[in-house]
């Protein structure tokens, strides 16, 4: 599948999209292609885009003490909105590929040209933008909630392919725990099966 069709199935999801309307996504679709550890944004960096990953992995993450803090990660169709980018402040996060990339990216400014130019396509937005907010205030109580142990399985469950694709310490990082206990957190589901 060639990269424009990306987006056009990724709005297929959510509605049934006319000829022209393909045609504008397409023709209007900016799509770019980033290399492995190429960052998309800095920390104080004011977002001027937004993104949706048609291909590759993306890692949001904090520095503290020189020390990754992996927030979350972004894969095949995963629409990325930083905070930044919606209140046009600096960012408190980076966002870097961990993959090499092929990324939709998009802008204020065509965004509302779109949006102007076909309203039906406005409660779509909105679903999207409630979904994220779901989706992270989910993942939010996780974390405050669950062991790491719970988060780890539930990972398994929810994302498997992630574990597969992404470095254990990455992993660690994002449940908030070292390496190391990651490593006895697998070793002791391991020998449960």
């Amino acid at each position: 599948m060639n990269a424009e069709n990306f987006l056009v199935n990724y709005l297929s999801q959510y509605m049934t999209l006319s000829e022209e309307e393909v045609q504008i996504i397409k023709n209007e679709n900016i799509i770019r292609q980033y290399k492995k550890n190429e960052v998309l944004l800095k920390e104080g960096q004011i977002a001027k885009e937004c993104f949706l990953v048609l291909k590759g992995c993306v890692k949001r993450y904090y520095l503290e003490d020189g020390e990754e803090k992996i927030m979350e990660f972004y894969t095949e169709n995963d629409p990325i909105a930083p905070v930044s980018y919606i209140n046009q402040a600096p960012s408190e996060y980076y966002l870097s590929c961990i993959e090499s990339c092929i990324i939709s990216t998009g802008t204020a400014e065509k965004t509302q040209e779109f949006l102007q130019r076909f309203p039906r396509f406005v409660p779509i937005f909105i679903k999207i933008g409630e979904s994220l907010s779901t989706e992270k205030q989910v993942a939010f109580d996780d974390f405050k909630n669950l062991s790491p142990e719970v988060r780890y399985q539930k990972l398994l469950e929810t994302r498997p392919d992630l574990v597969n694709r992404v470095p254990q310490y990455m992993i660690a990082s994002y449940l908030g725990i070292k390496p190391e206990s990651l490593s006895r957190i697998r070793k002791r589901i391991w020998s449960n099966k």
